[in-house]
């Protein structure tokens, strides 16, 4: 069963090449560079229109990676491809998932790999392909008659091998190098968006701990401190305190935590609100947006904690509402693509907006910008889509996104992610795995993606990275979807992991509309009302809460509008809370 499908937007361009932005650059004259393009939204449902403008166990979830063992494509003229993934983490797993359910796909190569991915069978992984080597790349792809190469991890698409593959004649699906900038150097996208008028957070950046200081001094806190490189997920610091920002900035600046990647930093204003993340489709004269997802940052529950590449995530995001989507696309996607014309940067591949939708405003801002399918988004996304992958991205390839719609399964997917105890910070390698196999059999609905694991000398899987496992599951709704990964997640034997609980509490708690509803979400999240001692030491609910905690609650409270004033002062009173202070 699908929903509606999802109209491409499209653009008329004319593309002589031209030097990129990043003159300096080896291959500035790449096959992207262009300039004078016209980007044009023709007719779309999601989208305001805006004028023309210049410039080893195996899952019974598992789908085959050959096209023999999937029904028929239904256009029989459809390319048989053999696909390469280049990655190794949970995004590529989720790809290489997709693309072996895709039925104009005849093989995919996965490389590097990982024990789960080759154990599914999903793809025929390769560990000693070097990725790094364009040249060993290349000739893998020949040698295999490889039709088509999807980059998932942002490395490689930062250093080139997408400029690479299409100087050698071979189909790759991710933007250029110097398209990828929007994402290797944040200073980079901060300063296109300023030029460009995109709606982003106020921001300063510093290659020198002194001058940083004083602008946070002038600022203050909370304030988020960012490294401008790639920094694995790690280089975002969100500092609630000036002692906290100034220990950032030291350790960019100074010590050189993150090495080339805090070289400089951005301080930015932080803003208040709720974070969504927004997918297109570009061929570079064709968008199409994808499916509304949310990931979940903070390693704790109640969003506390050090941010990390991502702790869960579900699909759809109810934040993002037909009109919201028409303004991300309007106001943010198109004058991007129209600004990396103007800068001679075509761009062609996935474009990841990372959104606050701001509490004062209810509009969007950029965050940041992904250049690849979001960790963990992309694992539901891949769950829900029902159309041929394998087609889809060849389309981008070529520029025929507008020939192009995407279907998607109706109901939600939720993802949540199973991390080393320790993470983001140091944490053990090597502890043993179990119970996967039963995980991933409790449903058709649930799949297990790997994204940190391999295999022991005994045959057992062990955890190798910090964030391990995506345990994703499809339902008719959003507490259907949640129900099936928590089930299948207390099924894992894993003593050396950790996962969140609340993934997804958003989301949920938009469906309370009661007293009744409120309070089970608020006591299953802090406290045990079962609890004798609690009981005996007569404390309120709000004794048990930590700041972030109360913060949960005045989101609560945002929900007011849909219960009686009588239950709004109820839970407000419980919790210590004046409505004054939740109106405030």
């Amino acid at each position: 069963m699908s929903v509606a499908a999802t109209s491409p937007i499209s653009f008329a361009l004319c593309i002589p090449k031209r030097s990129c932005c990043f003159s300096n650059n080896s291959l500035a004259h790449h096959p992207f560079s262009c300039s004078n393009l016209l980007p044009r939204i023709i007719n779309d449902p999601l989208v305001t229109p805006v004028p023309p403008v210049i410039g080893h166990p195996r899952s019974s979830f598992r789908r085959p990676s050959r096209a023999s063992d999937l029904p028929a494509s239904g256009d029989p003229s459809a390319e048989r491809l053999v696909v390469l993934v280049i990655g190794g983490g949970g995004r590529e797993h989720a790809l290489c998932f997709a693309l072996g359910r895709s039925p104009s796909c005849q093989l995919v190569f996965c490389a590097p790999g990982n024990a789960g991915i080759s154990s599914s069978g999903d793809a025929t992984c390769l560990p000693d392909l070097d990725v790094a080597d364009s040249a060993a790349v290349i000739s893998f792809c020949r040698d295999k008659g490889v039709g088509l190469v999807v980059v998932g991890p942002e490395a490689p698409l930062v250093s080139g091998l997408v400029n690479d593959l299409v100087a050698a004649g071979v189909p790759a699906f991710g933007p250029s190098s110097e398209a990828a900038a929007l994402e290797g150097s944040k200073d980079f996208m901060k300063n296109l968006c300023y030029k460009y008028q995109i709606p982003t957070a106020k921001y300063g950046t510093f290659t020198d701990a002194p001058s940083a200081i004083e602008y946070i001094k002038e600022q203050g806190a909370p304030i988020v401190i960012k490294a401008d490189g790639l920094a694995a997920g790690k280089g975002v610091i969100v500092a609630m305190t000036l002692d906290e920002a100034y220990e950032a900035v030291d350790s960019m600046l100074v010590k050189g935590d993150f090495g080339s990647a805090g070289g400089k930093v951005i301080v930015e204003e932080y803003l208040e609100g709720e974070e969504a993340s927004f997918f297109a489709l570009v061929d570079g004269e064709n968008a199409i947006a994808l499916e509304s997802a949310q990931d979940h940052k903070r390693v704790g529950d109640g969003d506390i904690g050090p941010n990390t590449g991502g702790m869960g995530a579900y699909s759809p995001a109810p934040i993002l509402t037909p009109e919201l989507q028409s303004t991300v696309m309007s106001t943010i996607i198109v004058p991007t693509i129209r600004a990396m014309a103007e800068e001679g940067c075509k761009y062609v591949g996935v474009l990841y907006a990372g959104l606050m939708i701001e509490k004062k405003s209810g509009l969007p801002k950029l965050i940041e910008y992904n250049v690849r399918f979001g960790d963990p988004e992309c694992q539901v996304l891949m769950l829900r889509l029902e159309s041929d992958l394998a087609q889809v991205l060849l389309a981008a390839c070529k520029g025929e996104l507008s020939k192009v719609s995407l279907n998607w399964s109706p109901g939600s997917a939720m993802v949540v992610v199973m991390a080393s105890k320790g993470y983001p910070g140091a944490y053990e390698k090597g502890s043993v795995i179990r119970n996967l196999e039963e995980a991933d059999n409790m449903s058709s609905d649930v799949k297990v993606f790997h994204a940190g694991t391999a295999f022991n000398a005994e045959g057992n899987f062990i955890a190798v990275g910090g964030r391990v496992l995506g345990v994703t599951a499809k339902g008719r709704d959003l507490e259907e979807a949640r129900e099936r990964a928590y089930a299948a997640v207390e099924v894992i034997d894993w003593p050396g992991g950790f996962n969140r609980n609340d993934i997804g509490w958003r989301a949920l708690l938009q469906k309370c509309t009661t007293l009744t509803t409120v309070m089970h979400r608020v006591e299953e999240k802090f406290f045990d009302l079962e609890d004798k001692n609690i009981v005996a030491a007569g404390k309120r609910p709000r004794d048990l809460l930590n700041p972030r905690a109360v913060k949960y609650m005045e989101d609560i409270f945002s929900i007011k509008d849909a219960i009686s004033k009588k239950e709004f002062r109820e839970i407000s009173a419980l919790f210590g809370v004046t409505v004054t202070q939740v109106l405030d």
